[in-house]
């Protein structure tokens, strides 16, 4: 926001002395990583001196100019309300929305699902991902897949947690099956306590009409073992490829796996799926779908 409030002012011609460019990377930053390692009170403090920061824009901004432009006014009464807003302010729907029990409606209808357990926005994921690899020339249905899953913290007003012993978080764990391009093919939420395996397969039953033409699976050493392979081969047909770390004897990038980390780090920009802050795990799967489709329409 304050970025964007000073590129704004600036383009309209005024003089901005200090637009705390580099501190406020720095807090924001710092802030991020106060609230992932739980120490919230010096992650408030960030968020204030961030909110401070802006608040003196806003004023020097203000003292120079009487009547902004449509789109400077815009961003001006969004910063104020940033500034003013509390912790525990409700309604914080950024301007231009309806009231948030007309958004929620909506989102509760294109986030159940239908007789095919299939939601709306999963449909629509469906359908961008298919126009996106015919725009690549590609057929809309991959025939190579890789596998990974995430572990995610959750937050206190999540209803279904579990523990992973392994990565030792208590939360849930996203399962993604991405192709070549990192565009999801199939997507999946468990509690954390639920292995990669089983969590590997719920994603490709819940999504299987998708995955008719898949022939090979990628997956890490978290895969192994043959009745998970007996269990690919029976739903897809398709054959498991395992790529081990310490059969490579060094450290280098592991061949395909970098493509579906970075779509874990793609989902990872938007703030909400930092933690697990749904209190159900359909609203946890809903929210990746959208993600994803943000990108891809992006993209478009």
């Amino acid at each position: 926001m304050r970025e964007k409030l000073v590129k704004t002012a600036r383009a309209e011609g005024l003089s901005i002395k200090q637009s705390y460019e580099h501190v406020g990377r720095r807090l924001l930053m710092q802030s991020s990583r106060y609230a992932h390692a739980r120490q919230m009170k010096r992650a408030r403090a960030c968020t204030r001196k961030l909110k401070t920061q802006l608040g003196r824009i806003v004023r020097e901004i203000e003292r120079q100019i009487e009547l902004p432009s449509t789109e400077l006014a815009k961003l001006l009464e969004t910063a104020h309300r940033i500034h003013l807003q509390q912790r525990h302010d409700k309604n914080k729907i950024p301007e231009g929305f309806p009231n948030w029990v007309t958004v929620y409606s909506y989102f509760a209808k294109w986030s159940a699902a239908d007789q095919d357990g299939t939601s709306v926005l999963e449909r629509a994921l469906k359908k961008s991902v298919g126009e996106a690899r015919a725009k690549l020339g590609r057929n809309a249905m991959t025939s190579f897949l890789i596998v990974d899953a995430q572990s995610v913290k959750n937050t206190d007003s999540a209803e279904q947690k579990g523990y992973d012993a392994g990565k030792k978080v208590s939360g849930i764990k996203r399962h993604i099956a991405v192709d070549t391009q990192g565009m999801p093919h199939a997507v999946a939420v468990t509690t954390a306590d639920v292995t990669d395996r089983n969590g590997a397969l719920v994603a490709i039953d819940r999504c299987k009409p998708n995955l008719e033409l898949v022939e090979s699976v990628l997956v890490d050493g978290g895969y192994t073992g043959q009745p998970f392979a007996d269990s690919v081969m029976e739903q897809l047909k398709a054959t498991v490829q395992v790529v081990k770390r310490n059969e490579l004897h060094t450290f280098v990038v592991l061949p395909k796996r970098w493509i579906v980390e970075r779509s874990f780090a793609w989902l990872e920009k938007c703030r909400r799926l930092w933690k697990n802050c749904e209190r159900k795990l359909n609203t946890s799967l809903q929210m990746i779908h959208l993600a994803f489709l943000r990108l891809l329409l992006k993209r478009s």
